[in-house]
């Protein structure tokens, strides 16, 4: 074996994974673009998802980027990355010129990971007509026709908060809460009494942490396969977790079976999607929205668990965390959900639920300061000439827009770290960009699920704080320690807050 070749091969291979590593991090330099200088060999991304929140990291490129021009540069590994750091420039590319930016850039791969093809995920004419086929499940009328199954969920959560508050106890709250919405979801999506609120340890609810719980390693693996997404599918990479996957496939085989088998109907987002696979139709409705497959059917159905289950969740924690340092604001909160509740007789009637308007603005401001989604992320899919500037980003450049660093910047929100549902007042709304708010993202890509996600918390807030309230205990963290391993806004360790009686 000769020794001498091989140390030269490894130092040759060294020397040239050095120099093209040190090419790549020329890029924005080359382009006369203010950059973040990139740490070998993560690009911005060091510390992501073992000691640093995505929020963090993205926050501090925008504050260093903002106002040199309407965007910056970063690095993805290797890659280089658009950060949007002006809120017109923001706007061209999630509405005004969104043909050039359709796409999220996120790793799906169909054929060997089936539940990845869903709506979030999909692009360009695979998306398009997918959304088609959806938006008609998401209509206000379809809302209300799910409204009563999220309101007797909510007796449910209500009575189980009971005896809690008699004993004024402490409590970890956001399970509580993601149990709350499991099983809303289960029953709205799937048709299924997931009793979580009973049983903590249901399979149901056990997948359901596995989808939002990721190492570091995992972490960067996301990252990974949304830049080099063509070797992904090349290698067969998955994207969604094995029992994940085995748990959903089989569970919506056996219930769409079952239903198809015996023509059982109900009003939940699967019996929507039943009827566009078998005719392409809605109900009552002759628009011919194109049949879809099972695997289609499943992949729609995750989103909606995965997306509606974590995101309420956590939003109506941060709310809840929010309140019990504020009582005057949960005081206010309280009497306009009991005066509404006494107009329609006590009952939390869709009708009396769309008129929780400081719920709404609680609602909203929660998600300004703890945005669930801190980054969204587009992808370039033509050379797109930056208007009122020299610039071109070049097709496949990642464009991230820092949704954190934008809801927590001095000159758009002032005092960013107080918390003030007077803020979404309708006159402050007009006063204010109107793409200085993005917790659902914006234009023809805004979260599909919005009004479902809104009415989902706006019920479970109102059914708490109407019996309810909710104080900050010994163990409550001020401020809350965000989870590094979650794809969305956590607190780390959970929220503890303690629980009484509403007088």
């Amino acid at each position: 074996m000769d020794w001498n070749l091989i140390l030269v091969t490894i130092v040759t291979l060294l020397v040239a994974g050095y120099w093209y590593v040190k090419h790549k991090f020329q890029y924005w330099e080359k382009k006369e673009v203010p950059f973040v200088k990139p740490i070998f060999p993560y690009g911005l991304l060091k510390g992501m998802g073992t000691t640093r929140h995505t929020s963090e990291i993205f926050t501090e490129a925008y504050k260093e980027l903002k106002g040199k021009d309407v965007f910056g540069g970063i690095y993805f590994f290797t890659q280089p990355v658009v950060l949007a750091t002006d809120l017109d420039f923001l706007k061209n590319i999630l509405v005004k010129d969104f043909q050039y930016f359709h796409d999220r850039g996120i790793y799906s791969n169909e054929k060997d990971d089936p539940l990845s093809g869903h709506l979030f995920a999909l692009a360009g004419q695979r998306w398009r007509n997918l959304r088609n086929k959806l938006s008609p499940t998401f209509t206000s009328g379809k809302m209300k026709m799910m409204h009563r199954t999220i309101i007797a969920v909510a007796k449910e959560f209500q009575d189980y908060l009971e005896p809690i508050a008699q004993k004024n106890q402490e409590v970890e709250i956001k399970d509580i809460l993601a149990r709350f919405t499991t099983d809303v979801i289960g029953n709205c999506a799937f048709g299924i009494e997931c009793n979580s609120l009973k049983d903590p340890d249901t399979e149901f609810r056990r997948i359901g942490k596995q989808v939002f719980e990721f190492t570091g390693l995992e972490f960067t693996r996301i990252f990974f396969l949304a830049v080099f997404q063509n070797l992904g599918r090349l290698l067969k990479m998955k994207i969604t977790k094995p029992d994940v996957s085995e748990f959903f496939m089989r569970l919506l085989r056996e219930t769409t079976e079952y239903r198809e088998k015996n023509n059982i109907k109900r009003n939940d987002f699967l019996s929507l999607l039943l009827q566009i696979k078998n005719t392409g139709k809605l109900e009552g409705d002759d628009t011919d929205l194109g049949k879809m497959t099972f695997e289609e059917l499943a992949a729609q159905t995750f989103l909606f668990f995965i997306a509606g289950y974590e995101t309420s969740s956590s939003t109506m924690t941060f709310a809840l965390y929010e309140l019990a340092q504020h009582q005057d604001i949960q005081d206010r909160a309280r009497e306009e959900v009991n005066n509404i509740l006494k107009k329609y007789n006590g009952e939390y009637s869709y009708e009396a639920c769309m008129e929780m308007k400081y719920i709404d603005q609680i609602i909203n401001e929660t998600l300004r300061k703890h945005p669930i989604v801190d980054t969204l992320v587009r992808s370039c899919v033509q050379d797109y000439q930056v208007p009122g500037t020299k610039h071109v980003i070049e097709k496949g450049t990642l464009t991230s827009i820092p949704v954190y660093g934008i809801h927590h910047d001095p000159e758009i929100y002032p005092d960013p770290k107080k918390f003030d549902p007077d803020r979404f007042t309708e006159e402050n709304i007009k006063n204010r960009h109107p793409y200085a708010w993005l917790p659902f993202g914006e234009g023809p890509r805004i979260c599909v699920g919005m009004r479902f996600g809104m009415m989902q918390t706006r019920v479970g807030l109102a059914n708490l704080l109407s019996k309810y309230r909710v104080r900050t205990s010994s163990k409550t963290a001020i401020p809350p320690v965000l989870d590094p391993a979650s794809t969305v806004m956590s607190p780390k360790g959970g929220m503890w807050l303690k629980l009484e009686k509403a007088s």
